[in-house]
């Protein structure tokens, strides 16, 4: 079973938040996950911020 924490440890590690990895996300925090999951999330949130991970999503809005 996948989980947030895999998705986000996936995209520190490559520095990229793939457009399918960012739905697979949204389907998972639309159900039920425990603490580890959203720490990763939020995480996640802050390397973004950072600029430590880029989103596929806001490259392709952005070009």
């Amino acid at each position: 079973m996948l989980m947030i924490r895999n998705v986000v440890q996936q995209a520190i590690a490559t520095g990229y938040l793939t457009i399918e990895a960012e739905e697979q996300l949204r389907q998972m925090l639309a159900k039920k996950y425990d603490r580890e999951d959203l720490r990763a999330f939020m995480s996640l949130q802050q390397a973004a911020m950072a600029g430590l991970v880029k989103q596929q999503s806001r490259e392709l809005l952005h070009s």
